[in-house]
C-alpha cells in the first residue's frame, strides 16, 4: 500500500516544548506500527531553560505527581481546522515515572497495549479533515473544551496537557491516520509548517490560527 500524502499541521501548543520520538529520526517513530503510530510524534512541555522538571533523588526512586512538571495543564490547541469526531476525557492523570519507577512502568506497557488504543492514548481529541484524522492524546482529565460534531479552527483550545494513558510524564502525542478506527487505519505522515523537527529540538511556538475552513 502506498504511503498517504503528508498532512501539514500547526503546532498544537504555545510556549516551549521538547521534541521526542520524531519520525524525522526514525520510522516507525515509536518503534512499532501498532495502532497506526508509524509517524506519530511527542512534544514534552519544558520551562524557559528548555528542561522538564528537575530530577532529584526522590525522582529516581518513587513516582512523582504530574503537577510537579512545568507543562501540566498547559492548553492544547487544534493543529488544523476540521470536525471533532471523538472526545474522551474520563481517564485519570497518573503519576509520572522516572528513574527506577520508569523501569517498572515499562514492564507493564505490553499489558496496556493488549488493552487497546484507549489504554495507550488516554484522554484524547480526534479531528477529521478531508478524510484524515488527527489525534491528540494524553490530555488532562476533564479538561476538554470541545464535543464530537463541533467544527474547530486551527488554534482553538481543545483541552489541556495531561498524563493519562501510556505516558511517563505530561506531554502531548500527535498522530494522523486514515480513519476513526485506529486499529484498522493507516498511518499518515505529518509535518508542521512544511517541515519536521528532530528529537531534542525545542520548539518555541506562539498560538495562531491558520489552514483555513
Amino acid at each position: 500500500m502506498a504511503t498517504p500524502n503528508p498532512i501539514d499541521l500547526a503546532y498544537p501548543f504555545a510556549g516551549r516544548w521538547l521534541v521526542q520520538n520524531s519520525p524525522a529520526d526514525r520510522v516507525p517513530s515509536h518503534g512499532t506500527t501498532l495502532f497506526a503510530t508509524a509517524y506519530a510524534i511527542d512534544f514534552v512541555p519544558v520551562g524557559d531553560n528548555g528542561r522538564t522538571a528537575p530530577i532529584t533523588i526522590g525522582s529516581l526512586v518513587r513516582p512523582e505527581p504530574p503537577e510537579r512538571f512545568p507543562g501540566f495543564g498547559r492548553p492544547i490547541l487544534a493543529p488544523i481546522s476540521g470536525t471533532v469526531i471523538a472526545v474522551h476525557d474520563a481517564e485519570i492523570d497518573h503519576p509520572a515515572y522516572r528513574g527506577v519507577p520508569s523501569i517498572g512502568y515499562a514492564v507493564t506497557q505490553r499489558r496496556r497495549a493488549a488493552d487497546g488504543w484507549l489504554a495507550l492514548a488516554g484522554n484524547h481529541v480526534m479531528i477529521e479533515r478531508d478524510g484524515v484524522v488527527v489525534a491528540l492524546c494524553h490530555l488532562q482529565r476533564a479538561s476538554t473544551e470541545v464535543r464530537a460534531g463541533q467544527h474547530v479552527r486551527a488554534g482553538d483550545v481543545l483541552g489541556r496537557c495531561g498524563n493519562s494513558g501510556n505516558s511517563t510524564e505530561p506531554h502531548v502525542h500527535v498522530q494522523a491516520i486514515t480513519g476513526s478506527r485506529v486499529e484498522h487505519a493507516t498511518a499518515v505522515p505529518l509535518t508542521f509548517g512544511a517541515s519536521l523537527p528532530h528529537n531534542g529540538d525545542v520548539i518555541v511556538a506562539t498560538a495562531s490560527r491558520h489552514r483555513g475552513r
